[in-house]
């Protein structure tokens, strides 16, 4: 039997079951569109038996049409009427009981996923959606590629290229795990409720080789933090505190890296901030 995806009549149906009013809290506003959903997942470039992990499945619009391609998903709820409610869904809808797993946990919490997935799919809300992806690609290498729906500010962040007015953090610790891009804008129309946000899909892809290790990794955001919590300042001022203490000590370090002192962090890329990372004080082999 074919995979039948989830109309808005039945969405609100199966939240008047639980009674459940979406909540701002949570960040919960279910797509009700089914093209949305499924263009989010043409998008992501789905394969039958692909593993797939989706943060955030809700009533399962998203999941349905992940697993209407023949792949299947490790589904992360926090809401644990939702997670509980969703293989029962799944199950009516033509789903086979061992091609979606649900997992009932905060998504910045979780550090095992079963079947090792190598493709993420979500809906995020606007307040967790950047640590969630930062903490999804550093605690599951295995990720090769995604496509995640957020607030358009959010998304335009993420795959902002240096130099950009919203070029920030954000952009150059995406930037590490590979390339993003802006993938497609979303109606407000599709949601239930109707947000008062646009909403936009972001993609990304990650490199064939990680840019260094762990310690590399944690030393690099160490300073991409100085530079942007002060962003105005040159970053021989901006960085002072965590490479040397001074700004000539500072200064010293950038122009090893071949960065000019005078620049400020939204010119840097972040092969220039891994540059600075290994010049700088205590830097080992990346």
């Amino acid at each position: 039997m074919p995979v039948q995806l989830l109309g808005a009549a039945e969405i609100r149906s199966l939240a008047a079951e639980l009674d459940l009013t979406p909540t701002k809290k949570l960040g919960q506003n279910f797509v009700v569109d089914a093209n949305t959903v499924r263009k989010i997942v043409q998008v992501a470039g789905v394969e039958p038996g692909e593993r797939v992990v989706e943060v955030g499945p809700g009533l399962g619009s998203l999941t349905l049409a992940v697993l209407e391609t023949g792949a299947s998903v490790t589904a992360v709820e926090i809401d644990h009427r939702l997670a509980e409610l969703l293989p029962r869904t799944a199950a009516a809808h033509g789903v086979p009981p061992e091609a979606l797993t649900v997992t009932d946990a905060d998504a910045l919490r979780v550090t095992e996923l079963a079947g090792d997935p190598t493709v993420l799919v979500a809906n995020l809300p606007y307040n967790v959606s950047v640590p969630v992806l930062l903490h999804f690609l550093e605690t599951f290498p295995g990720l090769s590629r995604g496509v995640v729906m957020v607030q358009a500010e959010v998304g335009e962040r993420l795959a902002a290229p240096p130099g950009s007015k919203v070029y920030g953090a954000p952009s150059a610790k995406a930037a590490w795990y590979g390339p993003w891009r802006l993938a497609g804008t979303v109606s407000r129309q599709v949601f239930w409720p109707v947000p008062n946000v646009d909403s936009v899909l972001v993609a990304f892809r990650r490199d064939a080789e990680p840019r260094g290790d762990e310690a590399l990794r944690r030393r690099t955001f160490q300073i991409v933090d100085a530079a942007f919590q002060q962003r105005r300042k040159m970053l021989r001022q901006a960085l002072a505190a965590v490479l040397g203490g001074t700004a000539a000590e500072a200064s010293a370090v950038l122009e090893s890296a071949r960065v000019a002192p005078t620049a400020r962090g939204e010119q840097l890329g972040i092969d220039d901030f891994v540059r600075v990372a290994l010049a700088s004080p205590g830097a080992g082999p990346g």
